[in-house]
Protein backbone atom coordinates (compact mmCIF):
# COMPACT_ATOMS: atom_id res chain seq x y z
CA UNK A 1 0.00 0.00 0.00
CA UNK A 2 2.98 1.94 0.67
CA UNK A 3 4.36 1.83 -2.19
CA UNK A 4 1.47 2.66 -4.23
CA UNK A 5 1.17 5.78 -2.22
CA UNK A 6 4.50 6.99 -3.22
CA UNK A 7 4.72 5.36 -6.67
CA UNK A 8 1.43 7.53 -7.43
CA UNK A 9 2.95 10.55 -6.38
CA UNK A 10 6.00 10.11 -8.22
CA UNK A 11 4.01 9.56 -11.24
CA UNK A 12 1.87 12.92 -10.36
CA UNK A 13 5.05 14.69 -9.48
CA UNK A 14 6.64 13.42 -12.74
CA UNK A 15 3.71 14.70 -15.04
CA UNK A 16 3.54 17.84 -13.17
CA UNK A 17 7.70 18.20 -13.75
CA UNK A 18 6.98 17.78 -17.46
CA UNK A 19 5.05 20.23 -17.46
CA UNK A 20 6.90 23.10 -16.38
CA UNK A 21 9.61 21.99 -18.07
CA UNK A 22 7.50 22.41 -21.44
CA UNK A 23 6.52 25.95 -20.10
CA UNK A 24 9.77 27.06 -19.17
CA UNK A 25 11.06 26.02 -22.58
CA UNK A 26 8.44 27.42 -24.39
CA UNK A 27 8.60 30.91 -22.59
CA UNK A 28 12.47 30.96 -22.65
CA UNK A 29 11.64 31.79 -26.45
CA UNK A 30 9.65 34.97 -25.60
CA UNK A 31 12.26 37.84 -24.88
CA UNK A 32 11.68 40.19 -22.59
CA UNK A 33 10.96 43.58 -24.09
CA UNK A 34 13.42 45.78 -21.48
CA UNK A 35 16.34 43.16 -22.85
CA UNK A 36 17.14 42.45 -19.48
CA UNK A 37 18.99 39.27 -18.62
CA UNK A 38 17.81 36.97 -15.42
CA UNK A 39 21.00 38.74 -13.58
CA UNK A 40 19.96 41.91 -14.48
CA UNK A 41 16.63 41.62 -13.08
CA UNK A 42 17.92 39.80 -10.21
CA UNK A 43 19.73 42.48 -9.42
CA UNK A 44 17.74 45.44 -9.49
CA UNK A 45 15.31 43.72 -7.44
CA UNK A 46 17.38 43.12 -5.02
CA UNK A 47 18.94 47.16 -5.56
CA UNK A 48 15.01 48.49 -5.49
CA UNK A 49 14.52 46.47 -2.55
CA UNK A 50 17.48 47.81 -0.49
CA UNK A 51 19.58 44.69 -0.21
CA UNK A 52 22.63 45.18 -1.06
CA UNK A 53 24.68 42.40 0.71
CA UNK A 54 23.17 39.54 -1.74
CA UNK A 55 25.40 38.13 -4.26
CA UNK A 56 23.82 36.67 -7.72
CA UNK A 57 25.49 33.87 -8.64
CA UNK A 58 25.41 31.25 -11.67
CA UNK A 59 24.96 27.53 -11.22
CA UNK A 60 25.07 24.59 -13.49
CA UNK A 61 22.22 22.45 -14.30
CA UNK A 62 18.29 23.02 -14.98
CA UNK A 63 15.56 24.45 -13.05
CA UNK A 64 18.47 24.48 -10.19
CA UNK A 65 17.63 27.52 -9.17
CA UNK A 66 17.59 28.96 -5.65
CA UNK A 67 18.40 31.04 -2.66
CA UNK A 68 20.57 30.19 0.04
CA UNK A 69 20.43 31.98 3.20
CA UNK A 70 23.35 30.79 4.59
CA UNK A 71 25.93 33.10 2.00
CA UNK A 72 23.38 34.78 0.70
CA UNK A 73 23.09 33.97 -2.28
CA UNK A 74 20.31 33.98 -5.31
CA UNK A 75 21.76 31.15 -7.31
CA UNK A 76 20.43 31.13 -11.12
CA UNK A 77 21.11 28.02 -13.65
CA UNK A 78 22.69 29.52 -16.95
CA UNK A 79 19.30 29.69 -18.66
CA UNK A 80 17.82 32.12 -16.51
CA UNK A 81 21.22 34.09 -15.75
CA UNK A 82 22.33 34.85 -19.19
CA UNK A 83 18.28 34.22 -20.59
CA UNK A 84 16.42 37.87 -21.22
CA UNK A 85 12.91 36.46 -21.59
CA UNK A 86 10.03 35.83 -19.68
CA UNK A 87 10.96 32.98 -18.17
CA UNK A 88 14.27 34.11 -16.71
CA UNK A 89 12.50 37.33 -15.44
CA UNK A 90 10.28 35.14 -13.61
CA UNK A 91 12.48 32.93 -11.82
CA UNK A 92 15.24 35.43 -11.28
CA UNK A 93 11.88 37.32 -9.70
CA UNK A 94 10.97 34.50 -7.47
CA UNK A 95 14.41 33.91 -6.44
CA UNK A 96 14.91 37.45 -5.14
CA UNK A 97 11.41 37.28 -3.37
CA UNK A 98 13.34 34.69 -1.05
CA UNK A 99 15.84 37.07 -0.51
CA UNK A 100 13.63 39.77 0.57
CA UNK A 101 12.06 37.47 3.03
CA UNK A 102 15.61 36.47 4.89
CA UNK A 103 15.77 40.99 4.81
CA UNK A 104 12.78 41.16 6.47
CA UNK A 105 13.08 38.29 8.81
CA UNK A 106 9.51 36.44 7.07
CA UNK A 107 8.46 34.11 10.17
CA UNK A 108 7.87 30.87 7.73
CA UNK A 109 11.40 31.20 6.00
CA UNK A 110 12.61 31.47 9.12
CA UNK A 111 10.82 28.55 10.65
CA UNK A 112 11.71 26.32 7.40
CA UNK A 113 15.35 27.30 8.25
CA UNK A 114 15.60 26.57 11.79
CA UNK A 115 14.27 22.81 10.51
CA UNK A 116 16.42 22.43 8.09
CA UNK A 117 18.38 20.17 10.71
CA UNK A 118 15.73 18.15 11.96
CA UNK A 119 14.58 17.13 8.50
CA UNK A 120 18.01 15.98 7.76
CA UNK A 121 17.95 14.39 10.74
CA UNK A 122 14.29 12.81 10.17
CA UNK A 123 14.98 11.57 6.72
CA UNK A 124 18.35 9.39 7.67
CA UNK A 125 16.24 7.86 11.00
CA UNK A 126 13.23 6.44 8.27
CA UNK A 127 15.99 5.08 6.00
CA UNK A 128 18.00 3.32 8.74
CA UNK A 129 14.80 2.01 10.56
CA UNK A 130 13.62 0.85 6.63
CA UNK A 131 17.16 -0.69 5.65
CA UNK A 132 16.73 -2.51 9.50
CA UNK A 133 13.22 -3.75 8.54
CA UNK A 134 15.03 -5.45 5.41
CA UNK A 135 17.40 -7.38 7.07
CA UNK A 136 16.19 -7.43 10.44
CA UNK A 137 12.50 -8.88 9.55
CA UNK A 138 9.26 -6.95 9.38
CA UNK A 139 10.14 -4.38 12.17
CA UNK A 140 6.71 -2.19 11.53
CA UNK A 141 4.68 -5.26 12.57
CA UNK A 142 6.91 -6.78 15.81
CA UNK A 143 7.83 -3.15 17.38
CA UNK A 144 5.13 -0.42 17.79
CA UNK A 145 8.46 1.93 19.38
CA UNK A 146 9.63 1.54 15.83
CA UNK A 147 6.89 2.87 14.27
CA UNK A 148 6.29 5.53 16.62
CA UNK A 149 9.64 6.89 15.56
CA UNK A 150 8.89 6.65 11.97
CA UNK A 151 5.32 8.52 12.56
CA UNK A 152 7.84 11.74 14.50
CA UNK A 153 9.93 11.69 11.68
CA UNK A 154 7.59 11.69 9.16
CA UNK A 155 5.62 14.33 11.10
CA UNK A 156 8.49 16.74 11.06
CA UNK A 157 9.09 16.30 7.39
CA UNK A 158 5.65 16.63 6.31
CA UNK A 159 5.19 20.15 8.73
CA UNK A 160 8.85 21.09 6.54
CA UNK A 161 6.64 20.56 3.52
CA UNK A 162 3.76 22.18 4.32
CA UNK A 163 5.66 25.21 5.72
CA UNK A 164 7.44 25.56 2.15
CA UNK A 165 3.99 26.55 0.86
CA UNK A 166 3.19 29.93 2.43
CA UNK A 167 7.27 30.29 1.50
CA UNK A 168 6.93 29.61 -1.87
CA UNK A 169 3.51 31.63 -2.71
CA UNK A 170 4.86 34.47 -0.99
CA UNK A 171 7.95 34.82 -3.03
CA UNK A 172 5.99 34.05 -5.87
CA UNK A 173 3.84 37.08 -5.01
CA UNK A 174 6.72 39.09 -3.90
CA UNK A 175 8.49 39.07 -7.46
CA UNK A 176 5.25 39.10 -9.50
CA UNK A 177 4.08 42.27 -7.83
CA UNK A 178 7.85 43.48 -7.87
CA UNK A 179 7.91 42.78 -12.07
CA UNK A 180 4.49 44.36 -12.70
CA UNK A 181 4.85 47.55 -10.46
CA UNK A 182 8.10 48.19 -12.53
CA UNK A 183 7.25 47.50 -15.72
CA UNK A 184 9.02 44.91 -16.84
CA UNK A 185 6.73 42.17 -17.88
CA UNK A 186 3.21 44.08 -18.92
CA UNK A 187 0.33 42.41 -20.26
CA UNK A 188 0.76 39.22 -21.97
CA UNK A 189 4.18 39.21 -20.42
CA UNK A 190 2.99 39.24 -16.81
CA UNK A 191 0.69 36.51 -17.71
CA UNK A 192 2.98 34.20 -18.62
CA UNK A 193 5.52 35.13 -15.93
CA UNK A 194 2.56 34.14 -13.51
CA UNK A 195 1.74 31.03 -15.13
CA UNK A 196 5.36 29.83 -15.25
CA UNK A 197 5.39 30.60 -11.69
CA UNK A 198 2.41 29.40 -10.23
CA UNK A 199 2.97 25.96 -11.83
CA UNK A 200 6.54 25.78 -10.10
CA UNK A 201 4.59 26.54 -6.77
CA UNK A 202 2.46 23.31 -7.88
CA UNK A 203 5.51 20.85 -7.36
CA UNK A 204 5.62 22.22 -4.02
CA UNK A 205 1.75 21.47 -3.00
CA UNK A 206 2.47 17.90 -4.95
CA UNK A 207 5.38 17.09 -2.56
CA UNK A 208 2.99 18.00 0.61
CA UNK A 209 0.19 16.31 -0.28
CA UNK A 210 2.76 13.07 -0.88
CA UNK A 211 4.21 13.73 2.46
CA UNK A 212 0.75 14.11 4.34
CA UNK A 213 -0.51 10.96 2.62
CA UNK A 214 2.36 9.00 3.87
CA UNK A 215 1.75 10.31 7.33
CA UNK A 216 -1.50 9.33 7.77
CA UNK A 217 -0.39 6.16 6.40
CA UNK A 218 1.79 5.62 8.98
CA UNK A 219 -0.56 6.87 11.82
CA UNK A 220 -3.40 4.96 10.45
CA UNK A 221 -1.27 1.71 11.17
CA UNK A 222 -0.51 2.92 14.54
CA UNK A 223 -4.15 3.09 15.35
CA UNK A 224 -5.03 -0.36 14.15
CA UNK A 225 -2.26 -1.75 15.83
CA UNK A 226 -3.52 -0.59 19.20
CA UNK A 227 -7.14 -1.47 18.06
Amino acid sequence: MLFLIIGFFMVVSMLVGMRLKNRFNAYTKVPLKSGLTGREVAERMLRDNGINDVQVTCVQGTLTDHYNPANKTVNLSPEVYNGASVSAAAVAAHECGHAVQHATAYPFLQFRSAMVPLVNISNQVINFIFLASIFGGLMFNLYTTMLMIIIVAQGAITLFSLITLPVEFDATRRGLMWLNSTGLTYGEEHEKASHALRLAATTYVVAALSSLTVLLYYIMIFLGRRD
